[in-house]
Formats: C-alpha cells, structure tokens, sequence
C-alpha cells in the first residue's frame, strides 16, 4: 500500500505566528526551523512511497525548498491541517492508499509512531481515520495540569472505548481523576499525538462538511470527523522513553530545546 506524508504548515497561526519559521537549537546549538525539523522526523519514516509539505505561505514555501523539500501550494481558505491534507492530495498527480498528516509543530515525533499507525490502519481496512495516543506517566499528567492551572492551552487528551474507538478529543485533562495517584498506578489520561492517518475517500468527505459545534469549541479538527458519526481510530503507541513535545507556544521552545539537548539531537 502506498503511503504519502503531508506536513501542513501555515504561517497565520492564532497562538504562535510563524511558528513553522521558528529555529529550534539542537545539542550543539546550531538552530534549524521548526519545519526542517518537521521533515526530518518525516524523512526517518520507513515505507514512505513520498513526503511533501503543504503551505500557503511563500515563506514557508521558500524555507522548505531550501533545505531540499517538496511543497504544494494549497488554498489560503483551509482552515486546519486536515483541509490543508485533503487540498494537497486533490493537487498532487498520483493516488495513494493512505495519507499520513504529520503536522509541523511536533518534531519530536518518533518514527515508531507513524509506522505503528500506518501497521493499525493496514490490519484494519475499515478504519476511515486513525491517529496515535500516549499513555501518560505521573509527570507528564502534572505538567498537563501546570498548563490547565495557568490557562496555558497545553496537550491534547483523548478517551476512547473497548475496541479503540475515540469518545472524545479534548484540550482539558480528562478523564477526570479527582485524587493523587498512587506511587507506581497507571495513570488513565492518553496524551493525543498530533498525527493523523487517512485514506483518501475520508479525506474527501472531511472537505464537504462545515466545521461543528465541538470542533469550534475545542480547536481540534478531528472531533469533525466524530460529529459527523465517523469513527476515529485510537493507536496506542509506546514511547519508549522518548520525549514527546508539540510547539503550542513560544514558552514550549525551551522544553523542546531541552530534550533534544538530552537526546543528543542535533
């Protein structure tokens, strides 16, 4: 099956303007830019038949070419990733069996991540959409509630049912948990990771439905999908000790920072 990666990436972000531009320092210092970064993460991917990045900006457009990416042109009116993908695919002059949207605010995404949900998506042919989760330790689910506690829009958490079937998106902590947890009790909050696997017919339906209520409120473009009686596949993926941080806000460059200095990233 043919597998595409698509990068969206806009400049105009509400929370962070220019953030796709934004250098990031590795462990020797040298900076790249969050989209090179982005890429990076994307080109160490196995199986990939192609990735582009997908923009409306000629700044971005010129920063990726310049370090040897592909880029497609797509629509000032997409108004999140998901349009941005769906837009991307309409131009470019082949099919593929499964679109991977890598969005470009999380360059510490692992490569196992996007490789375990292209497998999940493989194994179950049904599947429309499916994007990986993240069982939290008891530290991330406290950084989690620092953010929530000064109003900073932090993680995204997702719920899901018996057969992995997302309840519910959220840029709350949720579930709930009401107490301390115990020394060693598995904490129940799943930290959604960023990325997306679609295939295409779903891609396409997403483009013919207006943004809902939910969407709307939260800012998370997969809950379209869910108001629209889509199921939305959760991929548990392990992270094997690997930090895993998005660029939400510009205070988010010095933890990102951090953990690329202690992975010896450069």
């Amino acid at each position: 099956m043919s597998v595409l990666i698509i990068i969206p990436a806009r400049f105009a972000s509400t929370r962070y303007p220019g953030k796709p531009l934004v250098e990031l320092r590795g462990v020797s210092g040298v900076g790249k830019s969050l989209i090179r970064r982005s890429w990076d993460a994307a080109m160490s991917v196995s199986g990939v038949a192609r990735v582009v990045v997908a923009t409306d900006d000629d700044r971005i457009r010129s920063a990726a070419q310049d370090f040897g990416a592909e880029v497609v042109m797509t629509s000032e009116a997409c108004a999140n990733g998901t349009e941005r993908c769906s837009d991307a695919l309409r131009r470019l002059d082949q099919p593929y069996d499964i679109i991977v949207n890598l969005q470009g605010d999380a360059p510490l995404t692992p490569y196992w991540f996007v490789e375990d949900l292209v497998g999940a998506m493989k194994k179950n042919p049904t599947a429309g959409v499916a994007t990986p989760v993240l069982r939290c330790d008891q530290d991330a689910l406290a950084g989690f509630l620092e953010d929530r506690k000064h109003g900073r829009v932090g993680a995204t958490t997702a719920v899901f049912d018996v057969n992995h079937r997302a309840l519910y998106f959220s840029k709350e902590v949720i579930p709930f948990t009401g107490r301390d947890l115990k020394p060693g009790e598995q904490v129940p909050v799943f930290h959604h990771v960023g990325v997306y696997a679609y295939r295409p017919q779903a891609l396409a339906e997403y483009q013919t439905w207006p943004a809902g209520a939910l969407e709307t409120w939260e800012g998370l473009e997969q809950l379209r999908f869910m108001e629209n009686g889509r199921p939305v596949l959760c991929v548990e993926v392990d992270g094997k000790g690997r930090a895993f941080w998005e660029l939400n806000n510009p205070s988010d460059v010095q933890r990102i920072e951090q953990k690329l200095a202690e992975m010896g990233i450069e």
